[in-house]
């Protein structure tokens, strides 16, 4: 019987067929990483709009969050998160909106604010982020232990070699 082909396989022997004196061998990794990153992505999404999230609504709860009882700037915010900082202000303003957070003026800066979860938003963040982790380990059901271990120090070398520190 044979092993079962994916997407990128697919791909990989047509180019193959198609121009063989090119080394089609990175779209093995790149290829499964983009692959796998946007179906992942698919799955998460479905999960935070449960909540009534959009992808970057649970990035910016989920942040303030793991950042305890320190109060953050929207600059803070978008440097930690996928959100530009234009974005951020719309998000913080439909994230106000909805009573998740407050802005409160900033003591060192008179025009700035400080972000923090209101209690509410303390708790659908903490309800969510309990739903999001079942999930992505649900999403990972397929890959033994041992092999989800491989995995993240694999992809973490391959991040590392990636990143820019000075961005970090």
């Amino acid at each position: 019987m044979a092993e079962p082909q994916d997407a990128v396989d697919i791909v990989e022997s047509q180019w193959r067929s198609e121009r063989p004196d090119v080394d089609s061998s990175p779209v093995a990794v790149i290829g499964r990483i983009s692959r796998a990153a946007l179906l992942l992505q698919r799955e998460l999404v479905r999960l935070y709009e449960q909540f009534g999230l959009a992808e970057g609504d649970f990035d910016v709860l989920a942040t303030l969050r793991r950042h305890g009882e320190q109060l953050l700037t929207p600059g803070d915010l978008s440097s930690t998160t996928m959100v530009t900082s234009g974005g951020m202000t719309k998000r913080l303003d439909r994230l106000e909106e909805k009573g998740w957070i407050r802005r409160d003026d900033h003591p060192r800066d008179r025009r700035g604010k400080l972000i923090a979860l209101t209690d509410e938003g303390r708790a659908l963040i903490d309800r969510a982020v309990e739903a999001h982790y079942e999930n992505e380990r649900r999403l990972l059901d397929e890959l033994e232990p041992e092999e989800r271990d491989q995995l993240a120090a694999l992809l973490r070398k391959l991040l590392l070699s990636l990143e820019d520190p000075r961005e970090g």
